[in-house]
C-alpha cells in the first residue's frame, strides 16, 4: 500500500470492521485472510477495489467527498433492485467518507466478452433489464433531463473540444449555426416520452453475471428521453457495429417496448429519428467531456476515442438532412484546426 495513499489506509481499516460485522451477522465464521486489489477506475474521482478471501468476494467503492457523493448510487441501487434489475447488494456504507462495500457482480464486463457472434444474446439480456427499469413509475426524487441539463451538456463541445482541443472560438456565423443545431437536438429530446434513464447504459457498465446482466454506474440516473439508453447501448465509446445491425436491434427493442407498455413513439421511423438525434446530442457531449478530461484532469487517453463519436455523428448526418448545418460546421472546424 503506498504510504501517501491516506484514503486507501482509511478504507482498509473501515473494510476490516465491515467484514467482521458481515461474517458475524451471516454466521460465516472467522474472516479469512483476504487480498485487496485494484478493480477499476473511471473518468471520475471514483475508484474500485476487490477483496477476495475464502469463498467470498466483494467490491469496495472509494468515492472521495466533496468530488463524489455516494448517496445517489445507494438510492438508485435500491430503486433498480425493486424492479428486479441485477445491481450490487450494498452490504455496508459510510456516506460521510464515501465508502461502500458491495456485492461482486463478477470480473467480466460485456466489453470484455462481446463479439459479432454473441452480441444478439448479450444485447437481448441488456434490453430485458432496460425494459424492467423503464417500466418503473416516475415517482422517485430524481432530476429531469430538462432544457438546462441538455444545453449544459451539449455546450461542452464548444467549451472544451473547440476552445481547448482545437484552440479556437466559433465565429459569429458558426455560433449562430451551432445554436440552431443545438436547439434542434434539445427540442427533439424534450419532445420524447420520459422514462428512467441510466445515462451510461453501455457494455463497459454491464457485467456478465447470473442473472445477466449486472448493471453498474447508474448513480447519474434521471428521468428523460425514452431513446437515450437504448441508443447509448449500441453506440458505445469503445466498439462500433454495422448500422444495419444497430437498426435491427433498435427495431427489436421498439417492438418489445411497445408490447411492455413503455411510452415509445407510435411509428418506428419517428422512434428512429428521435434515437438518431438523441445520439448526436450525446456524442457531442462525450467529445466535450473527453476533451475536458484531457485538458482539465490530465487524462489524454480518452481523446483516442473521439474519432469514433465523429463517425457516429457523420453517419446520422448522412441520413438526416436537418443536420446538414452540423456537418458543415464540423467540416469547417476540422479544416481550420491548429496544426
Amino acid at each position: 500500500m503506498p504510504e501517501h495513499d491516506v484514503r486507501l489506509q482509511q478504507l482498509t481499516v473501515w473494510l476490516a470492521e465491515q467484514l467482521d460485522n458481515l461474517y458475524r451477522d451471516n454466521a460465516w465464521g472467522e474472516v479469512p485472510e483476504g487480498r485487496l486489489t485494484a478493480a477499476s477506475s473511471d473518468a471520475s474521482f471514483r475508484r474500485y477495489f476487490r477483496w477476495q478471501g475464502g469463498e467470498h468476494s466483494f467490491v469496495i467503492m472509494d468515492a472521495p467527498p466533496p468530488q463524489e457523493n455516494c448517496r445517489p448510487f445507494v438510492d438508485i441501487d435500491h430503486l433498480l433492485a425493486s424492479a428486479g434489475v441485477h445491481v450490487p447488494v450494498i452490504h455496508a456504507q459510510d456516506l460521510e467518507r464515501g465508502f461502500l462495500l458491495l456485492g461482486d457482480l463478477g470480473h467480466q464486463t460485456y466489453l470484455d466478452i462481446i463479439d459479432a457472434d454473441n452480441a444478439d444474446s448479450l444485447f437481448a439480456d441488456a434490453i430485458e433489464a432496460l425494459l424492467k427499469f423503464q417500466r418503473l413509475p416516475m415517482d422517485a426524487p430524481l432530476p429531469s433531463y430538462d432544457d438546462a441539463l441538455l444545453r449544459r451538456e451539449v455546450e461542452l463541445f464548444p467549451q472544451w473540444y473547440v476552445a481547448r482541443e482545437l484552440g479556437r472560438e466559433l465565429t459569429p456565423a458558426q455560433q449562430a449555426r451551432w445554436q440552431r443545431v443545438s436547439q434542434l437536438l434539445i427540442d427533439s429530446a424534450l419532445a420524447q416520452p420520459k422514462v428512467l434513464v441510466h445515462r451510461d447504459y453501455m457494455p463497459r457498465n454491464l457485467m456478465q453475471s447470473a442473472p445477466n446482466p449486472g448493471v453498474l454506474d447508474f448513480q447519474d440516473a434521471v428521468y428523460g428521453p425514452v431513446t437515450y439508453d437504448i441508443t447509448c447501448l449500441f453506440k458505445d465509446a469503445f466498439l462500433s457495429w454495422p448500422q444495419a445491425r444497430v437498426e435491427g436491434w433498435l427495431h427489436g427493442y421498439w417492438e418489445q417496448a411497445r408490447a411492455a407498455g413503455i411510452p415509445v413513439q407510435d411509428e418506428f421511423e419517428a422512434f428512429h429519428r428521435a434515437s438518431d438525434l438523441m445520439g448526436v446530442q450525446r456524442h457531442l457531449k462525450v467529445i466535450g467531456i473527453f476533451a475536458r478530461i484531457c485538458h482539465r484532469d490530465g487524462k489524454p487517453r480518452y481523446l483516442a476515442d473521439v474519432p469514433r463519436f465523429f463517425a457516429y455523428i457523420d453517419e446520422v448526418i448522412s441520413r438526416r438532412t436537418e443536420l446538414a448545418e452540423l456537418g458543415e460546421l464540423i467540416a469547417e472546424l476540422k479544416a481550420e484546426a491548429r496544426p
